[in-house]
């Protein structure tokens, strides 16, 4: 096997840059939770079953990963169904707003949704004037679930629906025949033909769920995995080796719930030996297609409800125990983009800088992986694939242990002291998005154009530049737009990242503003600001996309 001296290099660096960035942090935390005086020990794991608060916590994270689940596939389901078989006036309107409560980022959706569901909410003000009584929506972990259902369930939907597209319709054509129909075809036969992409969209809820620690945070619950290692290592500090345990607790729930997704997505059992003719969705016109469009008002309404809330909140003075705002004003728009504009811009240089990182690093990656011939290339993929399974809190905190005292060169000071740690972070954890979108794009050239043009006297670093580069364009900038605007509202590493007000990004100043004296409008007007952020994002990626919207979501 021949192996050229750039290609080495160039996989050594990558690797080098992997290792130091996200294996060694999650080795260092990993060890911390195993190790006491130096040697190794699994006392800490013991004394944490041992801890009633860690053990609910325990509890309580994996009973909300599966309501919200449950919750989320009663919308997602029913959906799913109807978008993929169905075709009705207006279809793609529906379908752009299923994606849309991706838009809004949950710790955002969770105070729209104490302003609309609350204890003094608009829903409870009307139930209290109506029957005298109220219903506690939004209280402790019932309202973490609700939060958390309704914003991760169209990642259900979108992996149901492309798997219900690409069922065979001889399968079901042959049931119909041995006279099976209607509810009993549906759950003896389509259902089951698409569970690997129903519980490929589960598990990545699931996955999502227990790395939220913004909504439980912005509902004050705290007893949750997440939201305790926060608490342990901003009260108790980064010695304490409960805060690790919680966190190698936590990549082990969302190791499991990845490799099951990979393993049931992957799964060659529902397949087809041959494939049928294309299936046409059934046109709905009339009474049926306004029976349709009921069907999604019902299901989207709800989960729509935060788009609303937030809205109103920005440009609200007092909203305080009525049904709407009772005093409207624009200041809260003056007071995050004149008096304290460095959220938005710091988002942007952030994000953005992240993103340019996870492409120039997801080109190399995909290239190597693909086309490249050292040895070694499993790890490589490996470490590039192994944040999506990392929740934010952890690689924070193994970054808060690592990187702490690393002085920057020419800056006198440590590298958790400055603005890079963040962009350093965002591009860690949205590697993955970069790596596995040039990946699939790569996968699609054929060699034969490379070794075209190599054949012509074309170095391989002029070919990769002049003929591979520009064929990875399309799937590299959907993968940046997702990179930028998921590190945009990220929220679980950078509130433990941030080392100083004036250097946060726009989610720490929406955390910052909801819990201030200030109010809440401020930070809904940065929430506006996100969900701007986020929307443009989404349509450039159901451009790039073309038909196949919402493709960029899917596992």
């Amino acid at each position: 096997m021949l192996i050229r001296p750039g290609q080495a290099a160039l996989f050594v660096v990558i690797l080098a840059l992997l290792v130091v960035f996200i294996g060694y942090p999650l080795a260092r935390v990993l060890i911390v939770a195993v190790s006491s005086d130096g040697g190794f020990t699994l006392a800490h794991l013991v004394a944490f079953f041992q801890r009633g608060l860690f053990v609910e916590a325990l509890v309580n994270t994996l009973v909300a990963g599966a309501a919200a689940v449950v919750l989320g596939s009663v919308v997602a389901l029913p959906l799913a169904l109807l978008l993929a078989r169905v075709d009705f006036p207006g279809r793609g309107i529906a379908q752009t707003l299923a994606l849309l409560p991706l838009v809004v980022p949950p710790f955002v959706g969770a105070v729209a949704f104490q302003q609309v569901l609350g204890r003094s909410g608009v829903v409870n003000l009307f139930l209290l004037d109506t029957f005298g009584t109220t219903v506690p929506f939004m209280e402790g972990l019932t309202g973490v679930i609700l939060v958390q259902a309704l914003h991760y369930f169209p990642f259900i939907l979108v992996n149901t629906a492309a798997s219900l597209a690409g069922i065979d319709p001889a399968a079901e054509e042959a049931a119909q025949s041995l006279g099976c129909h209607g509810v009993r075809l549906l759950w003896r036969v389509t259902l089951p033909l698409a569970l690997p992409g129903f519980g490929a969209g589960a598990l990545l809820a699931f996955i999502r769920v227990i790395d939220d620690l913004g909504t439980p945070l912005m509902l004050n619950y705290t007893k949750m995995l997440a939201p305790q290692a926060y608490l342990r290592v901003t009260t108790v500090g980064m010695n304490d080796a409960d805060g690790y345990v919680i966190c190698v607790i936590l990549v082990a729930l969302s190791l499991a719930a990845l490799v099951a997704a990979k393993a049931l997505l992957g799964r060659g059992d529902w397949a087809s030996l041959a494939r049928g003719p294309e299936r046409h969705p059934s046109r709905l016109r009339g009474a049926r297609a306004w029976a349709a469009w009921a069907l999604v008002a019902v299901l989207l309404i709800p989960a729509l409800v935060p788009h609303l809330g937030i809205v109103a909140l920005s440009v609200s003075k007092v909203w305080s125990f009525s049904y709407l705002p009772t005093r409207f004003t624009l200041d809260n728009y003056g007071e995050i983009l004149v008096r304290t504009p460095h959220f938005v811009w710091n988002t942007l240089r952030y994000a953005l800088l992240a993103a340019g990182i996870d492409v120039v690093l997801g080109a190399a990656i995909a290239w190597l992986l693909v086309r490249g011939r050292m040895p070694g290339r499993g790890v490589l993929d490996m470490l590039a694939t192994v944040p999506l399974a990392v929740p934010g809190v952890v690689l924070a905190i193994g970054y808060l242990r690592v990187f702490h005292d690393w002085d920057v060169p020419g800056l006198g000071q440590p590298l958790t002291a400055t603005w890079l740690i963040l962009v350093i972070a965002y591009a860690a954890r949205r590697l993955p998005y970069t790596v596995r979108a040039a990946y699939a794009t790569m996968q699609q050239l054929h060699v034969s154009m490379e070794e075209s043009a190599q054949s012509l006297g074309a170095p391989p670093g002029r070919t990769f530049l002049r003929i591979t580069l520009p064929l990875l364009t399309r799937g590299l900038v959907a993968g940046g737009v997702v990179a930028f605007i998921t590190s945009a509202v990220e929220l679980a590493s950078t509130i433990l990242l941030v080392p100083r007000i004036e250097l946060g990004p726009l989610s720490y100043g929406i955390y910052i503003y909801m819990q201030s004296a200030v109010g809440r409008g401020p930070g809904a007007a940065l929430g506006v600001v996100a969900i701007v952020l986020v929307a443009v994002g989404t349509w450039v990626i159901n451009r790039l996309a073309g038909r196949n919207a919402g493709a960029a979501w899917r596992l």
